[in-house]
């Protein structure tokens, strides 16, 4: 499955452009076609605010451990929408996640010190004190709950695009990649994925899949773009606008869902007060107007949970 020469070229240069500050691959998403149809408007990052009005919920903030003013944040910087990217001023963070983070801190009335850091590192950093809390995207995994709890606000999952030459219509199983090189992000739920099943295609008499991971989405497109990976894994948001924003390329199918929530040390003592703060965020109308500004109200949930078992 190889994409012609001159065809590689006209589709890499559009893309390359639009991923020029890209930088590492969240974990997981989901979403519907609204994300596309609002996406290929306009390659600007919404910047609505959705937060600013937001007060103080004092029944969800009792629940903090006493004296709790500050925490810090790591955010993994996706540098695609809805995922955490950098705008034009070169410091200030936006994405679907920072929403999240700000509207959780502005109920809970405290202050967050964000600070970047790449996804692969955040849940080991959080299990030695260095954060408090990190966003990314981060599935609830069963594997990921042994180490690490969590608060769920939205629900997302995995999911394919492929070049539009391929013959793949849908991957309902991953025996249908046997022989396949197949593009993701290092270190995500993905890699997990496909790893925990290449046994599929020894188990056929097939040919495996051949799992290439990447730090950067610019990586995986143009891996994809020129024929040196034949299919994305990747998250449902994330495909959704790549496809919109280039040629030739084509969303296949949601794979499995998952829940994504903010993560936090096991044990830790803070995760009632922002199960809270997020049920406070959806029966206000705030959590609504976050997905509208982001194009993933088929992401939303109807509860907080904290470490709910595997969907």
């Amino acid at each position: 499955m190889r994409t012609r020469t001159h065809a590689r070229k006209r589709l890499f240069i559009p893309f390359a452009a639009i991923t020029a500050g890209t930088l590492l691959l969240t974990a997981c998403g989901s979403g519907t076609d609204e994300a596309v149809t609002a996406s290929a408007k306009s390659d600007a990052i919404p910047t609505t605010d959705v937060v600013s009005a937001i007060g103080k919920n004092e029944a969800a903030a009792e629940l903090l451990p006493s004296g709790t003013r500050t925490l810090t944040l790591a955010v993994s910087v996706s540098g695609q929408p809805p995922g955490t990217s950098i705008l034009d001023d070169g410091k200030t963070l936006a994405g679907q996640d920072v929403d999240f983070a700000n509207a959780v801190a502005k109920t809970l009335g405290i202050k967050l010190k964000t600070e970047q850091a790449s996804f692969e590192a955040i849940l080991p950093a959080l299990d030695s004190g260095k954060y408090d809390l990190g966003v990314g995207n981060f599935g609830v995994t069963d594997e990921r709950r042994k180490t690490i709890d969590f608060v769920t606000y939205i629900n997302d999952g995995q999911g394919f695009a492929t070049r539009d030459d391929s013959k793949l219509t849908k991957v309902t199983d991953l025996s249908q990649l046997c022989g396949l090189n197949v593009a993701t992000g290092a270190g995500t739920t993905f890699e997990a994925t496909l790893e925990d099943n290449k046994h599929l295609c020894a188990d056929a008499g097939k040919k495996p899949y051949e799992v290439q991971t990447y730090n950067e989405q610019g990586a995986i497109w143009s891996s994809l773009q020129q024929g040196r990976s034949d299919i994305v894994m990747s998250t449902i948001n994330g495909l959704r606008y790549a496809v919109a924003h280039q040629q030739g390329v084509k969303f296949l199918n949601e794979y499995h869902r998952l829940d994504v929530g903010f993560a936090f040390k096991k044990g830790t003592a803070l995760t009632p007060a922002f199960q809270a703060a997020v049920n406070s965020l959806l029966k206000d109308g705030t959590y609504a107007r976050i997905l509208k500004k982001w194009g993933t109200t088929g992401s939303a949930i109807t509860k907080s949970e904290i470490s709910p078992p595997e969907l």
